[in-house]
């Protein structure tokens, strides 16, 4: 490992300041994602700022009725929190999904958003990876691609996002704040990641030596019945092979409003728009659920080893939806 200096900051614009002055710096929040791939050798940093002690630990109601959520706050706090638990209780499920108790008692909700693909080609830097080294190639899209993207993909890059909380974020239409030397600013979960492209290595829109401040969740009345579901590989905690969060309005046997985010299925969390217009208006049953997915995945490129996410998110659409659609008739 690379020897790195070690800073704590002790507010804001201190820390963007620290960051500035270093561009081989990197915040460090829980350190649950950046440790693991310093160890690695993956991440070099020359510098570690420490943010874990700002003061964006707390989790707070908006004026309009949704939620403003710290960068620092821990996963464990956030899927524990009674106003998340309440009304939106995907997020809650999406959190206690993802990793160990232990872990989650460490990671926070702005480096959760940050963390890199699990891609073995991406953290094994005795391999080519275009993320990695830009222009060295993909070579999973010829090796071992049995949990890529078959979404939103490229030739330069089939690796999946891994964040749980993040889908459920982006099926609520979540706002990233951030604060930069040149002040604050904020971008939509929907255009915080970008697309693929032939620039993998360029992640998140997020300006050079911006620190995460906030996310806030708008107010979303049908995000009080929704539910988060995940396929993983093995019981015990493990990143998805495909996931969703869902939530369904559903008054007299009909779709109102739907909200449908897809998770282990393309670069960012994927929210399915194609769906969610086909379920608006149709009748809350198996058949328009299995519609609403279809419409989702004919945008769907999978590699041969992978091919099986497209029948397993189809599946876990409909189940999911059954499910939200027979707790509105109770």
């Amino acid at each position: 490992m690379r020897e790195f200096g070690y800073h704590k900051a002790h507010d804001v614009p201190g820390a963007v300041a620290l960051l500035g002055a270093d561009p081989d710096a990197r915040f460090l929040g829980g350190g649950t994602n950046l440790v693991d791939l310093m160890k690695s050798g993956v991440e070099r940093p020359a510098r570690l700022v420490d943010v874990r002690e700002l003061p964006l630990d707390t989790i707070e109601s908006t004026g309009d009725g949704g939620l403003r959520i710290g960068a620092t706050v821990t996963n464990s706090d956030l899927a524990a929190h009674p106003e998340v638990r309440r009304s939106y209780p995907a997020l809650t499920q999406a959190v206690l999904a993802g990793a160990s108790g232990q872990l989650r008692n460490m990671a926070t909700v702005g480096g959760n958003l940050l963390q890199r693909t699990r891609c073995g080609y991406f953290t094994d830097v005795t391999k080519a990876c275009n993320k990695r080294v830009p222009g060295s190639g993909c070579p999973a899209v010829e090796g071992e691609h049995h949990n890529h993207a078959i979404l939103g993909a490229s030739a330069h890059c089939v690796a999946v996002h891994p964040s749980d909380m993040g889908v459920a974020l982006t099926a609520f239409d979540a706002v990233v704040s951030y604060r930069t030397a040149d002040g604050a600013g904020e971008l939509p979960l929907a255009d915080f990641y970008l697309p693929v492209g032939d620039t993998p290595h360029r992640e998140t829109a997020l300006p050079a030596g911006a620190l995460i401040t906030h996310v806030t969740l708008p107010p979303a009345p049908v995000a009080a019945r929704s539910r988060y579901r995940k396929v993983r590989e093995r019981a015990s905690y493990a990143f998805a092979i495909g996931s969703v969060a869902a939530a369904l309005d559903v008054r007299d046997g009909v779709v109102r409003e739907a909200r449908l985010a897809f998770g282990a299925v393309a670069s960012r969390p994927w929210r399915a728009r194609a769906a969610e217009a086909a379920l608006t208006g149709a009748p809350a049953d198996a058949a328009s659920f299995a519609a609403a997915a279809d419409a989702e995945l004919a945008a769907a490129e999978p590699l041969p080893d992978n091919a099986y996410k497209v029948t397993l998110m189809r599946n876990l659409v409909v189940a999911v939806c059954t499910e939200l659609a027979e707790e509105a008739a109770r």
